[in-house]
């Protein structure tokens, strides 16, 4: 599943992992159209595997992990790439709608990230896009990626991190102090720690990227039509009032157009399973993992 974090790296998502599928499976018609910033992140890791000998840089099972809609289980699936692809996600409308979007040649998997019912290293490539920062536990999913990795396997992810929004965030602060309209996001240094710790020698890239929006409005309606609102414990369970609505719109910055600009603290993530082959190992914490060596 892509974008709008509402899990941080030292706590729990508050959003429930229902929530969270409900909430992507009822925007399942409307994500494409609405997924600038998922098609850009994307586009950078299958950048990234373009540069190896195959067309999408990998061959063997790869696993396409929070696939939403299936843009890139498509695209990693396309023709020329010897490859067999799974695209995993934890809500089944966006399964459903995969399916029915996609050829024959895709398996589907209705799953939770943090519980994947895959083989230990039996994948070649874990592509992830925007999905892990709506996980409850982030250092589970990657153990999960790094037991599915064969030696020599590759992990390829993007998120989002602490700073993403924020003026979106400032604009609400001053519209409806002490009500939260965003969703969290990790910070930059626990980020790194939680994922060198888990896969050490990873590669972790991190900028940040600003779209431009018509207005406040404009940028609140695509987080609705991506399924990416707010979904902490907190939220208002009734619509917004118009009034603090407006004070949003009133205190958000314009650039000197009239349009908006909003901020994304983007990072991508990139780990080659090392070792030489043979059995896996299971560490001090009993995850079974490809083997080191």
């Amino acid at each position: 599943m892509n974008v709008m974090s509402a899990a941080n790296v030292i706590g729990t998502s508050p959003a429930s992992k229902a929530d969270i599928a409900r909430g992507f499976g009822r925007a399942r018609t409307s994500y494409e159209s609405a997924s600038r910033l998922q098609r850009l992140m994307g586009d950078i890791l299958l950048e990234t595997l373009k540069q190896q000998s195959h067309p999408n840089g990998v061959s063997g099972r790869v696993l396409d992990l929070g696939c939403g809609t299936g843009w890139y289980s498509r695209r990693l699936a396309e023709p020329g790439a010897e490859v067999t692809v799974t695209g995993l996600d934890l809500s089944p409308d966006m399964i459903r709608h995969a399916r029915g979007n996609s050829s024959s040649d895709i398996a589907w998997l209705v799953a939770d990230a943090e519980a994947i019912p895959l083989p230990n290293q039996s994948c070649e490539l874990i592509f992830s896009n925007l999905m892990i920062q709506w996980c409850a536990d982030p250092g589970q999913v990657l153990r999960e990626c790094r037991r599915l990795l064969r030696p020599g396997g590759r992990l390829v992810i993007s998120t989002l991190l602490d700073g993403t929004l924020r003026e979106l965030d400032e604009a609400w602060q001053r519209a409806d102090p002490g009500r939260r309209h965003i969703n969290r996001f990790a910070p930059e240094a626990a980020f790194r720690s939680m994922v060198l710790g888990e896969l050490p020698s990873a590669e972790i890239d991190t900028r940040t990227l600003r779209l431009p929006y018509t207005s406040p409005l404009a940028l609140a309606a695509e987080l609705k039509q991506l399924g990416a609102g707010y979904k902490g414990a907190g939220r208002r369970r009734t619509a917004t009032a118009p009034g603090r609505v407006r004070a949003m719109c009133q205190h958000y910055p314009r650039e000197p157009d009239g349009r908006v600009m909003a901020s994304y603290e983007a990072a991508w993530v990139h780990w080659t399973c090392p070792g030489t082959g043979g059995k896996s190992q299971v560490d001090e914490r009993g995850v079974e993992n490809c083997r080191y060596g």
